[in-house]
Protein backbone atom coordinates (compact mmCIF):
# COMPACT_ATOMS: atom_id res chain seq x y z
CA UNK A 1 0.00 0.00 0.00
CA UNK A 2 1.38 3.48 -0.90
CA UNK A 3 1.90 6.30 1.65
CA UNK A 4 -1.02 8.22 0.12
CA UNK A 5 -3.33 5.21 0.39
CA UNK A 6 -2.23 4.58 4.00
CA UNK A 7 -2.91 8.23 4.86
CA UNK A 8 -6.38 7.99 3.34
CA UNK A 9 -7.14 4.88 5.45
CA UNK A 10 -5.94 6.59 8.62
CA UNK A 11 -8.04 9.67 7.88
CA UNK A 12 -11.14 7.49 7.29
CA UNK A 13 -10.55 5.71 10.62
CA UNK A 14 -10.20 9.05 12.37
CA UNK A 15 -13.46 10.29 10.88
CA UNK A 16 -15.29 7.13 12.01
CA UNK A 17 -13.99 7.55 15.55
CA UNK A 18 -15.22 11.15 15.70
CA UNK A 19 -18.70 10.11 14.53
CA UNK A 20 -18.86 7.23 17.02
CA UNK A 21 -17.81 9.50 19.91
CA UNK A 22 -20.56 11.97 18.99
CA UNK A 23 -23.15 9.15 18.94
CA UNK A 24 -21.85 7.62 22.21
CA UNK A 25 -20.88 10.57 24.43
CA UNK A 26 -20.60 8.32 27.51
CA UNK A 27 -17.81 6.25 25.99
CA UNK A 28 -14.94 6.34 28.50
CA UNK A 29 -11.88 5.79 26.34
CA UNK A 30 -11.57 7.55 22.99
CA UNK A 31 -10.28 5.37 20.24
CA UNK A 32 -6.88 5.99 18.68
CA UNK A 33 -7.32 8.49 15.83
CA UNK A 34 -4.44 6.97 13.96
CA UNK A 35 -1.36 8.75 12.62
CA UNK A 36 -0.54 10.47 9.35
CA UNK A 37 2.83 10.13 7.71
CA UNK A 38 4.10 13.74 7.52
CA UNK A 39 7.50 12.90 6.02
CA UNK A 40 6.25 13.64 2.51
CA UNK A 41 5.55 17.26 3.54
CA UNK A 42 9.07 17.90 4.82
CA UNK A 43 11.52 20.19 3.07
CA UNK A 44 14.06 18.09 1.12
CA UNK A 45 17.27 17.57 3.05
CA UNK A 46 20.21 19.74 2.11
CA UNK A 47 18.12 22.71 1.00
CA UNK A 48 18.60 25.90 2.98
CA UNK A 49 15.40 27.65 4.09
CA UNK A 50 16.55 30.95 2.61
CA UNK A 51 17.23 29.29 -0.73
CA UNK A 52 13.73 27.79 -0.79
CA UNK A 53 12.27 31.27 -0.18
CA UNK A 54 14.46 32.90 -2.80
CA UNK A 55 16.99 34.51 -0.46
CA UNK A 56 20.70 34.57 -1.20
CA UNK A 57 23.43 35.27 1.34
CA UNK A 58 25.87 38.13 0.93
CA UNK A 59 29.42 37.53 2.12
CA UNK A 60 29.86 40.00 4.97
CA UNK A 61 33.48 40.71 4.11
CA UNK A 62 32.51 41.60 0.53
CA UNK A 63 30.67 44.74 1.65
CA UNK A 64 32.40 48.12 1.94
CA UNK A 65 32.42 47.86 5.75
CA UNK A 66 33.85 44.34 5.65
CA UNK A 67 31.15 43.41 8.16
CA UNK A 68 33.35 44.69 10.99
CA UNK A 69 30.73 46.88 12.67
CA UNK A 70 27.99 44.26 12.91
CA UNK A 71 27.48 41.74 15.73
CA UNK A 72 29.58 38.61 15.43
CA UNK A 73 28.16 35.82 13.23
CA UNK A 74 25.87 38.25 11.43
CA UNK A 75 24.34 37.22 8.12
CA UNK A 76 22.61 39.33 5.50
CA UNK A 77 20.42 37.63 2.88
CA UNK A 78 18.64 39.29 -0.02
CA UNK A 79 15.90 38.44 -2.49
CA UNK A 80 14.86 39.92 -5.80
CA UNK A 81 12.54 42.94 -5.69
CA UNK A 82 8.90 42.08 -6.39
CA UNK A 83 6.26 44.10 -8.20
CA UNK A 84 5.14 45.86 -5.00
CA UNK A 85 8.64 47.17 -4.29
CA UNK A 86 9.21 48.21 -7.91
CA UNK A 87 5.86 50.04 -8.05
CA UNK A 88 6.73 51.95 -4.90
CA UNK A 89 10.13 52.90 -6.27
CA UNK A 90 8.67 54.00 -9.62
CA UNK A 91 7.04 57.06 -8.04
CA UNK A 92 10.26 58.40 -6.50
CA UNK A 93 10.75 62.15 -6.85
CA UNK A 94 14.27 62.35 -8.27
CA UNK A 95 14.51 66.03 -7.34
CA UNK A 96 13.83 65.28 -3.67
CA UNK A 97 16.76 63.73 -1.80
CA UNK A 98 14.60 62.84 1.20
CA UNK A 99 12.10 60.98 -0.99
CA UNK A 100 14.95 59.10 -2.69
CA UNK A 101 16.23 58.01 0.73
CA UNK A 102 12.76 56.82 1.73
CA UNK A 103 12.24 54.79 -1.45
CA UNK A 104 15.70 53.17 -1.26
CA UNK A 105 15.12 52.16 2.35
CA UNK A 106 11.75 50.66 1.37
CA UNK A 107 13.59 48.28 -0.96
CA UNK A 108 16.09 47.35 1.77
CA UNK A 109 13.32 46.85 4.33
CA UNK A 110 11.36 44.41 2.19
CA UNK A 111 14.14 42.54 0.35
CA UNK A 112 16.68 41.94 3.12
CA UNK A 113 16.91 39.51 6.03
CA UNK A 114 19.45 40.30 8.74
CA UNK A 115 20.32 37.88 11.54
CA UNK A 116 23.03 37.31 14.12
CA UNK A 117 23.14 33.73 15.38
CA UNK A 118 19.45 33.05 16.11
CA UNK A 119 18.53 36.71 16.67
CA UNK A 120 16.61 38.56 13.97
CA UNK A 121 17.90 42.10 13.42
CA UNK A 122 16.26 45.05 11.69
CA UNK A 123 17.17 46.50 8.32
CA UNK A 124 17.82 49.63 10.38
CA UNK A 125 20.91 47.92 11.81
CA UNK A 126 22.53 47.85 8.36
CA UNK A 127 25.20 50.47 7.78
CA UNK A 128 24.27 53.36 5.55
CA UNK A 129 27.58 52.92 3.74
CA UNK A 130 26.77 49.27 2.87
CA UNK A 131 23.35 50.19 1.50
CA UNK A 132 24.29 50.94 -2.11
CA UNK A 133 26.25 47.69 -2.40
CA UNK A 134 23.23 45.74 -1.11
CA UNK A 135 20.82 47.62 -3.39
CA UNK A 136 22.97 46.83 -6.42
CA UNK A 137 23.05 43.16 -5.38
CA UNK A 138 19.24 43.15 -5.12
CA UNK A 139 19.01 44.73 -8.56
CA UNK A 140 21.27 42.07 -10.05
CA UNK A 141 18.95 39.39 -8.65
CA UNK A 142 15.88 41.22 -9.94
CA UNK A 143 17.22 41.79 -13.45
CA UNK A 144 19.85 39.09 -14.08
CA UNK A 145 19.87 39.47 -17.87
CA UNK A 146 23.11 41.09 -19.15
CA UNK A 147 21.19 43.55 -21.31
CA UNK A 148 19.53 44.96 -18.19
CA UNK A 149 22.79 45.94 -16.49
CA UNK A 150 23.28 49.52 -15.31
CA UNK A 151 25.45 51.44 -17.75
CA UNK A 152 27.30 54.72 -17.54
CA UNK A 153 29.52 56.62 -19.96
CA UNK A 154 33.28 56.95 -19.52
CA UNK A 155 36.16 58.58 -21.37
CA UNK A 156 39.63 57.16 -21.81
CA UNK A 157 42.82 59.23 -21.73
CA UNK A 158 42.33 60.15 -25.41
CA UNK A 159 38.87 61.52 -24.71
CA UNK A 160 37.12 58.64 -26.50
CA UNK A 161 33.78 57.72 -24.93
CA UNK A 162 32.82 54.14 -24.11
CA UNK A 163 30.04 52.45 -22.15
CA UNK A 164 30.85 50.68 -18.92
CA UNK A 165 28.75 48.58 -16.56
CA UNK A 166 28.29 49.78 -12.98
CA UNK A 167 29.74 46.73 -11.26
CA UNK A 168 30.86 46.17 -7.68
CA UNK A 169 34.09 44.64 -9.05
CA UNK A 170 35.18 48.15 -10.01
CA UNK A 171 34.23 49.84 -6.75
CA UNK A 172 36.81 51.53 -4.60
CA UNK A 173 36.22 51.75 -0.86
CA UNK A 174 37.64 54.25 1.57
CA UNK A 175 40.52 52.97 3.67
CA UNK A 176 40.71 53.77 7.38
CA UNK A 177 44.17 55.16 8.23
CA UNK A 178 46.39 53.20 10.60
CA UNK A 179 46.38 56.00 13.18
CA UNK A 180 42.64 55.44 13.62
CA UNK A 181 42.54 51.69 12.93
CA UNK A 182 44.41 50.95 16.16
CA UNK A 183 41.39 52.16 18.16
CA UNK A 184 39.01 49.60 16.65
CA UNK A 185 37.48 47.38 19.36
CA UNK A 186 36.76 43.81 18.29
CA UNK A 187 34.54 43.42 21.34
CA UNK A 188 32.49 46.61 20.94
CA UNK A 189 32.65 46.61 17.10
CA UNK A 190 33.29 50.38 17.12
CA UNK A 191 36.22 52.78 17.47
CA UNK A 192 37.10 53.81 21.01
CA UNK A 193 39.40 56.73 20.29
CA UNK A 194 41.49 57.79 23.29
CA UNK A 195 42.25 61.51 23.43
CA UNK A 196 44.31 63.66 25.78
CA UNK A 197 41.76 66.39 26.34
CA UNK A 198 38.34 64.79 25.82
CA UNK A 199 38.61 61.24 27.11
CA UNK A 200 37.40 58.32 24.99
CA UNK A 201 35.35 59.28 21.94
CA UNK A 202 33.18 56.45 20.58
CA UNK A 203 32.61 56.48 16.84
CA UNK A 204 31.22 54.15 14.20
CA UNK A 205 29.76 54.42 10.70
CA UNK A 206 26.05 55.32 10.89
CA UNK A 207 23.26 52.79 10.42
CA UNK A 208 20.18 53.21 8.24
CA UNK A 209 18.09 53.56 11.41
CA UNK A 210 20.15 56.48 12.70
CA UNK A 211 20.07 58.22 9.34
CA UNK A 212 16.28 57.76 9.11
CA UNK A 213 15.82 59.60 12.41
CA UNK A 214 18.12 62.42 11.29
CA UNK A 215 16.39 62.60 7.89
CA UNK A 216 12.93 62.78 9.48
CA UNK A 217 14.19 65.51 11.81
CA UNK A 218 15.41 67.56 8.84
CA UNK A 219 12.13 66.95 6.99
CA UNK A 220 10.09 68.34 9.91
CA UNK A 221 12.37 71.37 10.15
CA UNK A 222 11.90 72.02 6.44
CA UNK A 223 8.12 71.79 6.72
CA UNK A 224 8.15 74.15 9.70
CA UNK A 225 10.61 76.41 7.88
CA UNK A 226 12.90 76.34 10.90
CA UNK A 227 16.73 76.25 10.75
CA UNK A 228 18.85 73.38 12.02
CA UNK A 229 22.53 73.14 12.87
CA UNK A 230 24.07 71.48 9.84
CA UNK A 231 27.52 71.20 11.44
CA UNK A 232 26.03 69.20 14.33
CA UNK A 233 23.90 66.92 12.16
CA UNK A 234 26.97 66.26 10.00
CA UNK A 235 28.86 64.52 12.80
CA UNK A 236 25.93 63.28 14.91
CA UNK A 237 25.41 60.01 12.97
CA UNK A 238 29.02 58.96 13.72
CA UNK A 239 28.86 59.50 17.48
CA UNK A 240 25.39 57.97 17.90
CA UNK A 241 25.84 54.21 18.27
CA UNK A 242 22.23 52.96 18.15
CA UNK A 243 18.95 53.97 16.49
CA UNK A 244 16.96 52.33 19.28
CA UNK A 245 15.61 55.04 21.58
CA UNK A 246 17.05 57.70 19.29
CA UNK A 247 14.52 60.43 18.44
CA UNK A 248 13.96 64.17 18.06
CA UNK A 249 14.40 64.69 21.79
CA UNK A 250 17.75 62.92 21.64
CA UNK A 251 18.85 65.19 18.81
CA UNK A 252 17.77 68.32 20.70
CA UNK A 253 19.52 67.18 23.88
CA UNK A 254 22.69 66.39 21.95
CA UNK A 255 22.56 69.75 20.20
CA UNK A 256 22.41 71.57 23.54
CA UNK A 257 25.54 69.70 24.64
CA UNK A 258 27.14 70.37 21.26
CA UNK A 259 26.86 74.13 21.84
CA UNK A 260 29.29 73.78 24.76
CA UNK A 261 32.02 72.22 22.61
CA UNK A 262 35.03 74.39 21.87
CA UNK A 263 36.43 74.60 18.35
CA UNK A 264 39.20 72.13 19.18
CA UNK A 265 36.78 69.35 20.14
CA UNK A 266 34.57 70.03 17.13
CA UNK A 267 37.47 69.87 14.68
CA UNK A 268 38.76 66.67 16.31
CA UNK A 269 35.41 64.86 16.11
CA UNK A 270 34.77 66.18 12.60
CA UNK A 271 38.12 64.87 11.34
CA UNK A 272 37.65 61.52 13.09
CA UNK A 273 34.21 61.12 11.48
CA UNK A 274 35.74 61.83 8.08
CA UNK A 275 38.46 59.23 8.63
CA UNK A 276 36.14 56.36 9.61
CA UNK A 277 34.00 56.57 6.48
CA UNK A 278 34.04 53.14 4.86
CA UNK A 279 31.66 53.68 1.97
CA UNK A 280 32.12 53.34 -1.76
CA UNK A 281 34.10 56.13 -3.37
CA UNK A 282 32.31 58.17 -6.06
CA UNK A 283 34.57 56.86 -8.86
CA UNK A 284 35.01 53.31 -10.11
CA UNK A 285 38.40 52.13 -11.34
CA UNK A 286 37.66 50.41 -14.64
CA UNK A 287 40.19 48.49 -16.76
CA UNK A 288 39.89 49.54 -20.41
CA UNK A 289 42.23 48.31 -23.11
CA UNK A 290 45.73 49.01 -21.77
CA UNK A 291 44.81 51.47 -19.02
CA UNK A 292 42.64 51.93 -15.94
CA UNK A 293 40.07 54.69 -16.09
CA UNK A 294 38.35 56.52 -13.22
CA UNK A 295 34.63 56.52 -13.97
CA UNK A 296 32.08 58.46 -11.87
CA UNK A 297 29.28 56.29 -10.53
CA UNK A 298 26.13 57.90 -11.84
CA UNK A 299 22.84 56.80 -13.33
CA UNK A 300 22.67 57.79 -16.96
CA UNK A 301 18.89 57.39 -16.95
CA UNK A 302 18.34 58.79 -13.45
CA UNK A 303 17.95 57.09 -10.07
CA UNK A 304 14.76 55.37 -11.26
CA UNK A 305 16.84 53.19 -13.58
CA UNK A 306 18.07 51.36 -10.49
CA UNK A 307 14.80 49.37 -10.46
CA UNK A 308 13.08 50.41 -13.67
CA UNK A 309 14.34 49.00 -16.97
CA UNK A 310 14.58 51.78 -19.54
CA UNK A 311 15.39 49.68 -22.61
CA UNK A 312 12.20 48.01 -23.85
CA UNK A 313 13.70 46.66 -27.05
CA UNK A 314 13.89 43.16 -25.64
CA UNK A 315 10.11 43.05 -25.21
CA UNK A 316 8.96 44.81 -28.39
CA UNK A 317 8.16 42.74 -31.49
Amino acid sequence: MSDQQQDDVNLNDAYKNIVENQENPTQEEPKNLGSINMDRFKQPEGRDADAVLGYHSIAMDSMPSGGRFYPENSQISIRAAKVAEIRNFSIVDESNLLDIEEKLNYIIKHCVRFTSNSKVLSYKDILEEDRFFILLSIRNLTFPEPENSLQTTARNSDGVEFDVKIDSRYFQTSEIPEEIEKYYSEEDRIFNVETKSFGVIKLSPPTIGIMEVVTDYIKVKQIQKKPWDQSYLQILPYIQQSWRGFNDKSIFKGEVDFQSWNERKYMLVYQLAEKIKVGIQPDMLVPHEDEEVLVPINFRDGIKSLFLIQDLSGELL
